[in-house]
């Protein structure tokens, strides 16, 4: 159970909020249900992620690796099972490449790009300090807004699923909202 109360749509004062994250994120998710006990934070986070989710050159398939991967790695269940049995498989992420994310190191299933990522986005979830022999790599992949963006992403998850884990944020139930 969350640790603050979920703000339902019986808040006439964040009607039009509301409305935009359900227009943007296809239902009101109990993150924001969460995050609108404070309108202001909301706001800023639903503006942000658009932005880190939506609007960079990243694929979509990388995109939803990396999340997966903070997510694995921060014991976040609530984007792990959003993100595995939804947005993964819609981007191109196969449900072989879902599974093997938890012990990518070993599996023959990500290409070179994909691995440097990863590798950069294990480096910032766990020691925040990322070795230039990681960035090296990265770079072999990737341009300087990629490489931006790669990182950006990452960190946007790691405080996603810290956020989510310390709240006690729970998935939505199938079929409500």
């Amino acid at each position: 159970m969350s640790r603050v109360p979920l703000i339902g749509e019986e808040r006439s004062d964040l009607a039009a909020f509301i409305s935009r994250v359900k227009s943007e994120r296809g239902k009101l998710i109990n993150l924001y249900r969460v995050l609108m006990n404070s309108p202001a934070i909301a706001a800023g986070w639903l503006d942000f992620n658009t932005v880190v989710r939506y609007k960079t050159t990243l694929d979509a398939a990388l995109r939803e690796m990396i999340i997966l991967r903070v997510s694995i790695l921060n014991g976040a269940e609530y984007q792990a099972r959003i993100h595995g049995a939804t947005h993964a498989l819609q981007a191109g992420v196969s449900k072989e490449q879902i599974a093997a994310l938890s012990d990518w190191i070993t599996s023959d299933l990500f290409s070179a790009a994909q691995r440097a990522a990863l590798a950069w986005t294990d480096a910032m979830t766990r020691q925040i300090d990322v070795p230039d022999t990681l960035h090296n790599e990265l770079q072999r992949h990737f341009d300087d807004q990629a490489v931006v963006e790669i990182t950006v992403l990452a960190g946007a998850y790691n405080m996603h699923t810290r956020v989510a884990r310390a709240l006690r944020i729970e998935p939505e139930t199938p079929g409500k909202n």
